[in-house]
């Protein structure tokens, strides 16, 4: 580790933050300042200090840091993640699931059906957005159709959707969280499962005291909607089983478009042009990741990561502490940053280190980091998912504050993270 002790080695995050924070202010739009222009100007931040090297020297660690063996695996598995959920979506995978799952629902305990199918959807297909996307028009439905208040049936959709985004084997925050750390996405669920599902439990408790009386018709569904249910369940019980993730979403592509060719929902061509689009969909979030990686580096090599680990190590009471830390940083990233996945790519590096520095297994850190930044971006009233939801129903109907009251699963998925670090559980030994 480097003995090298900088607190202004930490100015390009500074600079990162007050850029797109600042100007997000004065916009009145987070999403108004382009990312990576941000870390861009960071990054040049970082390259122009320390005066000891020449900018050969800083550009070259700079570049050694944006090819991490780990960014670079963490790319990769963007790349297949994106054409998996293309390609699910393309053949309709996601509105067979949906109908597939309200044609079982009872009408007395809908909005806990919707909570249920929403969790299904987003761990199925590994993103909130995709599918807050995809339900916000149910919680119209709920609400004029049987009586629903929208905030309360959105938050229902939101709230699940957060469930998926947090333990997803396909999800971009556990494919950062599971990389950084250098722990196996599987272990890394497996941790998550029983911190947060309590919490999932509670909330559908909650939602069924909720007097819900719909008038909504249960649609039908044919055999070839069940069908098309499949891929995402060959993805999850695939993974869970401890198949490589590069071949569980390769499998799950060439599944989902398989199925698509053989139900005539696709052509060939129409397939890789898909893919094509799903691969390049996750083009800025790989760009950041490399960006980051070459930030971070340089930050280390200037002393900014030894600096955060003595000043945590100086507040940190030992193992207990040091996590606490840890959700402290990824937290306060995510405020600022209003990205989830940005927010475990730029804190991954340092945690790794303080995981180290007191023996905190990789898929604890792992988890705590995805727990706390899924808690933080469903309760920030600017947070994507919470604007994209209130957009897609009307702002008219809802409001993003509004809407924050009903969130009852990120709140008390926040609640299960800090009891799970009071009282040290999961026990990792039963794991």
């Amino acid at each position: 580790m480097n003995a090298k002790s900088n607190k202004w080695a930490l100015l390009p995050i500074l600079v990162f933050l007050v850029l797109y924070l600042v100007s997000s202010l004065w916009s009145g739009d987070f999403y108004k300042m382009p990312l990576i222009i941000s870390f861009l100007v960071a990054a040049f931040c970082a390259i122009a200090m320390n005066r000891e090297r020449s900018i050969s020297e800083k550009i070259e660690s700079f570049v050694k840091g944006m090819g991490d063996k780990n960014i670079m695996m963490m790319v990769f598995i963007f790349l297949l993640a994106g054409c998996f959920a293309a390609t699910a979506k393309a053949v309709g995978a996601v509105d067979a699931t949906v109908n597939v799952g309200l044609h079982f629902l009872p009408p007395n305990i809908m909005l806990v059906g919707v909570f249920v199918i929403s969790c299904f959807i987003s761990l199925s297909i590994g993103t909130s957005l995709g599918t807050i996307l995809a339900l916000a028009p149910m919680a119209i439905s709920l609400s004029e159709r049987g009586g629903v208040g929208i905030a309360l049936a959105l938050g229902a959709i939101v709230g699940g959707s957060m469930f998926g985004d947090n333990l997803s084997l396909i999800s971009d925050t556990t494919i950062a969280a599971s990389r950084t750390q250098g722990c196996s996405m599987r272990d890394k669920f497996k941790m998550n499962f029983k911190i947060v599902v309590p919490a999932a439990i509670v909330t559908g408790i909650i939602y069924a005291f909720c007097n819900v009386s719909t008038s909504i018709e249960a649609p039908d569904f044919s055999i070839e909607e069940l069908l098309m249910v499949l891929p995402y369940l060959f993805v999850l019980i695939s993974a869970l089983a401890g198949l490589n993730v590069v071949f569980v979403l390769l499998l799950g592509t060439i599944f989902a478009g398989g199925m698509g060719l053989y139900l005539q929902k696709i052509d060939p061509w129409s397939w890789l042009k898909t893919m094509s689009d799903g691969a390049l969909g996750m083009s800025e979030i790989i760009i950041i990741s490399m960006i980051v990686g070459g930030i971070v580096e340089l930050i280390r090599i200037n002393g900014g990561i030894q600096f955060l680990l003595n000043t945590i190590g100086n507040k940190a009471k030992g193992k207990k502490g040091a996590e606490f830390g840890i959700a402290l940083l990824v937290s306060l990233v995510n405020v600022f940053t209003a990205n989830n996945t940005i927010a475990i790519i730029m804190s991954g590096p340092i945690v790794k280190d303080i995981a180290k520095e007191y023996n905190i297994s990789p898929k604890r850190a792992a988890s705590i980091m995805d727990t706390f930044s899924c808690f933080v971006q469903g309760m920030i009233p600017y947070g994507a998912q919470i604007l994209a939801a209130v957009t897609l129903v009307g702002i008219q109907r809802v409001t993003p504050i509004e809407l924050i009251q009903f969130l009852y699963y990120p709140y008390l998925m926040g609640i299960a993270a800090v009891l799970s670090i009071v009282f040290q559980w999961p026990k990792e030994k039963a794991l």
